[in-house]
């Protein structure tokens, strides 16, 4: 798994014929050794960063979570994003029939997975939670993740450049639907009080 995250860093292109190439894997082998372990990295990353760094507004003493806020935050956002790519997945699966692909719903949340490895590598930053830090590295993250998906899409697929376009643009509106409705939810939990609680 890894080596197919590092080479989508160093050579995209090769390394998308690749991963179509691997035998076919279960949508439960896939998440055990793929997805629940690179959703974990933001997730325990934040929760580091926000217990033990925190973060600093003006000339004040760091803010912290409290550790029962963090915990409670941290196994929330890694359901959100366990069930993102879940959704994702789904979506590609069932619009793959339009384009003449018929990849299997495993493959099509492998591709999910790996199209979301920089945002899952760039959470790293969240264990320095600096608002300038986290704005530069998380555009740069959705930014090669926009870049994964118009490459890879037609690749993966096997279909026509043209076709892959149209079809990645349908996966990228999805993607941002999906990370508002997430956003939406997390909202109506902090209005009944499920919020973060800070130590200082």
């Amino acid at each position: 798994m890894m080596n197919h995250v590092l080479g989508l860093f160093t050579h995209p292109d090769r390394e998308w014929k690749q991963i179509r190439g691997d035998k076919e894997e279960t949508i439960s082998h896939m998440y055990l050794t793929h997805t629940l372990i690179l959703a974990a990295i933001p997730a325990i990353s934040a929760y580091i960063g926000t217990t033990q760094i925190g973060w600093v507004i003006g000339n004040r003493a760091p803010v912290m979570l409290t550790h029962e806020s963090a915990i409670w935050m941290t196994v929330m956002s890694y359901i959100a994003m366990l069930g993102g790519v879940a959704v994702m997945g789904g979506f590609i699966h069932w619009m793959a029939r339009t384009y003449d692909a018929n990849p299997s719903l495993a493959r099509c949340v492998a591709f999910a997975t790996y199209t979301a490895s920089p945002l899952f590598v760039g959470g790293l930053a969240a264990l320095y939670p600096h608002m300038w830090l986290g704005m530069i590295v998380g555009v740069a993250a959705i930014s090669y993740t926009v870049y994964l998906l118009y490459v890879g899409l037609p690749t993966f697929m096997n279909i026509p450049s043209d076709e892959g376009f149209m079809f990645s643009s349908s996966v990228l509106a999805v993607g941002l639907v999906v990370l508002v409705a997430i956003m939406a939810f997390t909202v109506v939990l902090w209005g009944i009080g499920v919020g973060p609680e800070y130590t200082n």
